[in-house]
């Protein structure tokens, strides 16, 4: 009889041990289910939106559809290096129409491509004391000191297309893919060999950076791909001429059957001239690649007699309003994502016309 009561009481010590491993794993499980990082950005934010209060805007964000906070009674600082370029342009016009149009008032600053009074306009903004700064593009280095000082005065700083340890958040496209996707298809439109001209003044800016590497990077699958030494310098100001002039030394170096196929340039301005030069020396054994989506660039693509072939388009002004929706949540307690990208888009002669429709409504 005894030996049957320590029986039952071993059965259910057994049992319970059993039921709390299956529970230890039913938790183990759930803790590995994951979702997509941007996913859960637009989770939080909602659960911070039905748990915070603030003042609603009646605007929704322009990335993610989710409500944006007020401005209203509230400075923002904006900093752009400059608006001589139609992304710096959008981009800069997208931030001031934006705190506007949530309530706040923009204090905005154009640096005039000059970096020492950009840095001379950041100073100026923290000494007013805005409730938030946003900063737009310059060279991560040269600015990551004057950024310093934005912080120490805990004012709260973005930025636009300016990855920096001091943003809270930066707004960008994604240029990891812009950089591949247009390697691929200048490799391609090669038939996978020849020489490639590479424009190559801004590696201090970190995109431009990132789609150089990245162009340099895809060209690993491609061994008959050739990249002519010494790269081109595009400069600023006089980015159109000075391009032209520098491609049409270019063409009598390489003349045809030498084997120059593509000319590439992190950005459509140097592009556009390099352009101008190819065309008018009627030399259709070479393409021109670019990147932002410049108005003339498109223009460019979209007639079927020019050099230009392919552009990866961004949406300046949409990236502009961005940084200021995450601004905004910030300023109301929501949490803000540490990037937020849009979308960019790859134009190229079939699809121009398209294009136009979508990126200048």
């Amino acid at each position: 009889m005894k030996s049957k009561k320590i029986l039952v009481i071993f059965s259910l010590i057994l049992m319970i041990l059993l039921s709390s491993a299956c529970s230890v794993d039913n938790s183990a499980a759930g803790t590995e289910t994951s979702t997509p990082s941007g996913q859960n950005d637009q989770e939080n934010t909602a659960k911070d939106a039905q748990t915070t209060s603030f003042k609603d805007s009646g605007l929704k964000g322009v990335v993610d559809g989710l409500p944006v906070p007020s401005l209203e009674g509230k400075k923002i600082g904006i900093a752009v290096v400059g608006t001589d370029h139609n992304f710096d342009r959008q981009a800069y016009q997208g931030q001031i129409d934006r705190v506007k149009e949530l309530g706040g008032t923009p204090i905005a600053v154009d640096g005039e491509r000059n970096d020492q009074k950009a840095i001379a306009d950041i100073e100026n903004l923290i000494i007013q004391k805005p409730d938030a700064i946003i900063k737009q593009l310059g060279d991560t280095k040269v600015f990551a000191p004057t950024l310093k000082k934005v912080v120490d005065a805990k004012i709260p700083l973005f930025t636009v297309d300016h990855p920096s340890e001091y943003s809270i958040t930066n707004h960008l496209s994604d240029n990891y893919y812009i950089g591949e996707v247009l390697a691929r298809t200048i490799f391609e439109n090669m038939g996978g060999e020849g020489k490639v001209a590479v424009f190559n003044g801004f590696y201090g800016v970190r995109v431009v950076a990132i789609r150089y590497d990245m162009l340099k990077y895809v060209a690993r699958d491609y061994p008959k791909i050739e990249f002519i030494e010494p790269e081109l310098q595009d400069v600023i100001p006089g980015t159109i001429e000075d391009a032209r002039k520098k491609v049409q030394d270019l063409l009598v170096k390489y003349p045809e059957k030498s084997g120059l196929k593509a000319i590439w340039a992190g950005w459509d301005i140097p592009s556009i001239g390099a352009s101008q030069a190819v065309d008018a020396a009627g030399r259709k054994d070479i393409k021109v690649y670019g990147v932002d989506g410049d108005p003339a660039a498109i223009d460019l693509l979209a007639d079927p007699n020019t050099s230009f072939a392919a552009d990866v388009a961004q949406e300046p002004y949409k990236i502009g309003q961005s940084a200021v929706d995450s601004a905004a949540r910030y300023l109301a307690g929501l949490q803000v994502p540490k990037s937020v990208y849009v979308e960019p888009l790859l134009v190229t002669k079939e699809n121009a016309e398209q294009a136009k429709k979508i990126l200048f409504k």
